[in-house]
């Protein structure tokens, strides 16, 4: 797949209802998401135990992404969650 066909998600997870959210972009979700759900890497997600796909949105390139994950629509959907970005 050529870097112009491939798309980006900006997607948030959650430990439980109301509980902690993560927002992340990747370029694989269904593999971060699992790699979230079994632990994989040390850091926030593993410590806050967020494990839940809540919320996702493609997009054809990883700034537009970036920028959707830092715009104020997401802000306000969940608050402080973007503070722990990797």
């Amino acid at each position: 797949m050529s870097r112009s066909e491939k798309s980006f998600a900006v997607y948030i997870m959650a430990s439980r209802r109301n509980g902690t959210l993560y927002i992340g972009v990747t370029s694989d979700l269904l593999n971060r998401v699992i790699q979230h759900r079994n632990g994989t890497f040390d850091g926030f997600t593993k410590k806050y135990k967020v494990h839940m796909l809540v919320w996702y949105e493609q997009h054809g390139m990883a700034d537009t992404a970036s920028t959707a994950r830092s715009s104020s629509r997401i802000g306000t959907a969940c608050g402080n969650c973007g503070s722990s970005r990797k």
